[in-house]
């Protein structure tokens, strides 16, 4: 299968251009995810916040500045990802280390995103890139990002409400986890499916 081809498919506007202001956004915001991390786990809740709102915001100023710049690249459709990932993986582990929440679920999400690193590379192995974000992949990192702010908000008291936030914060990621592994279950299917295509026509299966 040619680049075209997927490129066609996966990555419609993608370019092979690497030094832009979108990757750089995404490079920082990679960069930032472990100052986030030591914030939260030494329980500097206020500081951390600010860090994850400016990230939050950067994540959708790439994207507009790659629409309206004709800046989109593939390796900005890896990056932005991949920070995602980074960000959610490493607020869990800071917030287990910060005793805040059960270490089973940082095992949980770190299983799927291995898995999901292993599909990625499977799937390059035939030219193909990153597979469309399913509904229910944005609607799980959703739930799971909503669900780390809460846990850090609901860190700085300790009457009612923060307590309830608490509770309410922790079911919130259950079900993002929940709908994380939903939508991994989704993409290798499709992985599966889009190897099984080419196999067939590699071999005329």
């Amino acid at each position: 299968m040619t680049n075209q081809k997927v490129n066609t498919r996966y990555s419609p506007e993608a370019r092979d251009i690497y030094f832009t202001v979108p990757n750089l956004i995404s490079a920082l915001r990679i960069i930032s995810i472990p100052f986030i991390s030591v914030l939260i786990s030494k329980h500097e809740m206020i500081a951390a916040l600010a860090l994850i709102a400016i990230s939050s915001a950067s994540d959708g100023l790439d994207g507009i500045i790659a629409r309206r710049f004709n800046q989109v690249s593939k390796i900005g459709q890896i990056l932005d990802p991949i920070a995602d990932r980074l960000l959610i993986f490493c607020s869990i582990l800071a917030l287990s280390v910060a005793g805040i929440i059960p270490w089973w679920m940082l095992i949980i999400v770190g299983l799927r995103d291995l898995w999901m690193a292993i599909q990625v590379l499977w799937l390059a192995q035939y030219g193909y890139g990153p597979l469309p974000v399913h509904f229910v992949g944005k609607a799980g990192t959703a739930l799971l990002m909503i669900s780390i702010v809460s846990l850090i908000f609901a860190d700085l008291g300790t009457n009612t409400f923060f307590h309830l936030l608490y509770i309410a914060a922790l079911a919130a990621g259950i079900w993002g986890i929940a709908m994380y592994w939903l939508a991994g279950y989704i993409y290798t299917e499709q992985g599966i499916r889009l190897l099984r295509k080419e196999l067939g026509e590699k071999y005329g299966a």
